[in-house]
């Protein structure tokens, strides 16, 4: 059993080598569309499959009270083994397209019982200081998010079947570590029953309406910015001949940033409080959307860069802060199924986002489309306000 000590990095290595089943698989889809001879719409559906599953799964944990009727750490588990399942078994080389979108979808749908439930145990754990405790969290996700980025620098070395596997096995070491070292919280108090009317009762508290809205204003930015982060580096290539980004690398940094950002943020958050915390990262990020339109035309890709990059950790610094605050307004026995539902709701939106601004790019050329990226921070802080 885990001293108090090393609870916290244990949760976080935990978290980071799970959710590489959702992140570093991106770095191979390319591979498989090449290998099984997909149409090329294949990439954009395998990729939404993932988003999908997820979707579906934090929808039925919440309804049926998963995380908080069940040990967490033994969901945990249950789910690493069987999302690493799913996982490797795309390596199978008779796949069809149906076939393999099922597997990307029982992956994300396993991410649900990782993801959000690796924050209800830390929530278990930590009362005072659980703004730091997520920012180090939610950092190893966003570490996670980016390595795709890096790994598409890589992946010609080695064949996209050993990342595949490599990503299994490092789920099954996160799930066993989580399992084995980390024991239900002092702070769990767990569910004695199937409760359906937990997914809507907990909106009725103005306490956690409010920092529930702010969290789905921020992943209607959050996810968007994430996505077109190498759209906008090939845009400011196209229009500055002086400029010739390295585009997976600098992806991997204004991304990747963000883990930082997480963990500062989170440290702060105990100085100045949760809430006023998150309230000026998300004003920042929100500025930002407003000025990226103009950032095209500055003449120096050294302060476009620098832009990016303070943008990329603006963005997502007040990710652990929403989830702190949520998992606090939440009644203590529906804790794991209020951070899950908070989840499901702001995945949904995030594909809302991105799929608007997919559409309108395909009509028009113009760089104002990141301008609306900021409806999501503008209705978050009117949710924070009240």
């Amino acid at each position: 059993m885990a001293t108090s000590k090393i609870v916290l990095p244990i949760i976080v290595v935990s978290q980071f080598c799970c959710t590489s089943l959702w992140f570093a698989g991106n770095g191979v889809m390319g591979d498989l569309v090449t290998q099984f001879n997909f149409n090329s719409s294949a990439l954009g559906h395998l990729t939404s499959a993932v988003q999908f599953g997820f979707i579906t799964g934090t929808l039925i944990f919440a309804i049926l009270t998963i995380a908080d009727r069940f040990s967490p750490s033994k969901v945990f588990l249950v789910c690493a083994l069987l999302g690493a399942t799913a996982n490797a078994g795309v390596i199978w080389e008779g796949h069809q397209i149906g076939s393999m979108l099922l597997l990307r979808f029982m992956t994300g749908f396993f991410l649900a019982g990782i993801y959000p439930v690796g924050m209800k145990i830390a929530a278990d754990y930590f009362d005072k200081g659980l703004g730091k405790s997520l920012g180090l969290l939610v950092g190893a996700l966003v570490l996670g998010t980016a390595f795709p980025h890096l790994l598409k620098s890589f992946v010609g070395l080695i064949s996209w079947k050993v990342v595949l596997l490599c990503t299994s096995l490092l789920a099954v070491i996160g799930g066993g570590l989580m399992a084995l070292l980390v024991p239900d919280g002092p702070f769990r108090k767990p569910g004695l029953k199937t409760d359906f009317s937990a997914f809507w009762s907990v909106f009725k508290d103005q306490k956690f309406r409010g920092p529930a809205f702010g969290y789905f204003g921020h992943m209607w930015e959050l996810y968007a910015f994430w996505t077109f982060v190498p759209t906008i580096l090939i845009s400011y290539n196209n229009l500055h001949s002086n400029s010739s980004f390295n585009i997976p690398l600098l992806s991997f940094i204004i991304i990747g940033v963000g883990g930082l950002a997480c963990a500062i943020s989170g440290l702060l958050s105990e100085k100045l409080g949760t809430k006023k915390t998150a309230f000026t990262a998300l004003t920042l990020s929100g500025v930002c959307c407003l000025l990226a339109p103009f950032m095209f035309q500055l003449k120096s890709p050294t302060f476009f860069i620098a832009f990016l990059i303070f943008w990329g950790m603006v963005v997502v610094a007040d990710s652990p802060l929403f989830s702190t605050l949520v998992a606090k307004s939440a009644p203590a026995h529906i804790k794991g199924t209020a951070l899950t539902i908070v989840n499901c709701i702001g995945f949904t939106i995030t594909i809302l986002s991105i799929q608007l601004l997919n559409f309108i790019q395909t009509s028009t050329d113009s760089h104002s489309i990141y301008a609306l990226l900021a409806i999501g921070p503008v209705l978050g802080l009117v949710a924070l306000r009240e």
